[in-house]
């Protein structure tokens, strides 16, 4: 059955969708229809969804329904929209379009975009001779079935063992190997919430986790972030656990994506100590733990607080490694872990054993490379802040000390209508409501220092260029409905 968004739900969507670039160009039909483009494109419209009657969605923007009309005329011309007499307009994508590894729908004919996006680098060199290693040790593993629910010997000890250096005795019975960190946040929901819990989260937070978490129909509590380094706000987020009392809290405490925070240990502490006294389970979210800049010292991993199997941590080979290697881990108790491989069988079998004997010579590399890419980002860092000083000086930005993104606050709520106009110029930006819930975070957007440090000043000089742009459109023009007799 093809789900349907009501037009007062679309409305709170568009938001002020006349404040485009070259509003006084643009009709409003046209621009009507690039704002739902725009939501197409950022993901916050799904595909498949059926759009409101004109009449319905002409009332909840108080506009005339011809405009409406000319508007899907033109979705529907360009491919963004199917109608059928009688069955109404549904979204869709015209064939020229892709979904990205960021899960933005774009065009094939991009490859002069720049694309932050995706906060993610480029595999590095170490990755072809891990791969001929794998496929030499391989022959040792063909005379089995290949199925190895919880992740094959090898990588379980080499993850345990990362956990141990990191102050946390680990066994490889406490490791269970996935097909990438998302793929280890679902099966932990699965295990810990039923569909309608109760969890909370930070705001922002990475999009694919809330949008994990949405399809198990959570009711999701917010615990909002300062913008500077402080990050969390320790008694609001021990308060929200006591009073919420959520079944799940999915947390980033080490860089967090996207604002870069870092969570002192003393919070960590505390933490854990008040989800166990609420009786709530911590999903504990390590993607870039490796990805510490500035000598920076880390605090010791959440679960070292744990005493009770109320934290389960996640992790994966994404950012450290390559995203392409799509291999992950769930850090828990070993019943939970068997719990868990029960679980896994209604998802999928088990994890490529190639590609995690690739992953085991990686992490044996695993000092170098991550030496190397602290290396790479932190002049990848100074080179997009430098750039952002310049261009855009009245944004404000915190400087992370790890992880791979900068969060930007920027100089009014502009971020959906800036990436929209960035696209034109050749630069993808995933905008601040990406990372919330509810269209919320207009003033924000996260900026990855991923590609290489030209290719970051050319991308800071088109946004501010366009930036510029937006200010030159002049103030968003409203009209009066108009009648149609």
């Amino acid at each position: 059955m093809t789900s349907q968004v009501r037009g007062a739900q679309l409305a709170r969507l568009l938001g002020q969708w006349h404040a485009l670039p070259g509003r006084r160009r643009s009709p409003d039909y046209a621009a009507l229809a690039g704002a739902v483009r725009g939501l197409l494109a950022d993901g916050r419209l799904p595909l498949g969804v059926r759009l409101p009657a004109e009449r319905d969605l002409a009332e909840a923007l108080r506009i005339s329904r011809t405009t409406v009309t000319a508007a899907y005329r033109e979705l529907r011309d360009s491919g963004h929209l199917a109608s059928r007499r009688g069955a109404g307009s549904w979204t869709m994508l015209p064939g020229t379009h892709r979904v990205a590894s960021n899960g933005l729908w774009i065009p094939l004919d991009d490859r002069d975009m720049l694309d932050l996006g995706v906060a993610a680098l480029a595999a590095p060199p170490e990755l072809l001779p891990a791969a001929r290693a794998a496929a030499e040790d391989l022959p040792r593993y063909l005379g089995g079935a290949g199925y190895h629910p919880i992740g094959i010997i090898e990588l379980r000890e080499a993850v345990a063992q990362a956990y141990v250096d990191r102050g946390l005795p680990t066994s490889p019975d406490q490791i269970m190997v996935t097909n990438g960190t998302q793929h280890a946040l679902d099966l932990v929901l699965r295990l810990a919430l039923a569909p309608g819990g109760s969890v909370l989260v930070e705001s922002p937070s990475y999009p694919n986790a809330l949008a994990a978490l949405s399809a198990r129909r959570a009711r999701i509590t917010t615990h909002g972030l300062a913008a500077d380094i402080s990050g969390w706000d320790a008694d609001l987020l021990l308060g929200s656990l006591r009073q919420v009392r959520p079944r799940v809290a999915y947390l980033i405490p080490d860089f967090q994506n996207p604002t870069g925070h870092l969570m002192p240990a003393e919070l960590r502490e505390r933490l854990v100590a008040t989800a166990h006294a609420v009786g709530t389970d911590l999903v504990i979210d390590e993607s870039f733990v490796d990805l510490s800049l500035d000598d920076t010292v880390m605090p010791p991993p959440t679960a070292s607080f744990d005493r009770h199997s109320r934290v389960v941590s996640i992790g994966g080979m994404s950012k450290p490694f390559w995203g392409g290697l799509r291999i992950g881990w769930i850090r828990a108790s070993a019943p939970q872990v068997q719990r868990l491989a029960a679980a896994r069988v209604g998802v999928d079998m088990a994890s490529p054993v190639l590609d995690q004997l690739v992953a085991v010579h990686l992490m044996a590399a695993a000092p170098a490379i991550a030496a190397a890419r602290r290396s790479q980002l932190t002049a990848q860092r100074d080179a997009l802040l430098g750039a952002l000083a310049t261009r855009l000086p009245e944004w404000r930005i915190t400087v992370p000390r790890g992880g791979v993104t900068l969060w930007a606050e920027l100089d009014g709520p502009i971020s959906s209508a800036l990436a929209r106009a960035a696209e034109e110029v050749g630069v993808r930006l995933a905008p601040g409501p990406r990372f919330g819930l509810d269209g919320t975070l207009e003033r924000f957007l996260r900026l990855p220092f991923t590609l290489p440090s030209a290719d970051l000043v050319e991308a800071v000089g088109r946004i501010a260029a366009v930036r510029y742009d937006l200010d030159r459109a002049g103030a968003p023009r409203w009209h009066e409905p108009s009648v149609i007799a």
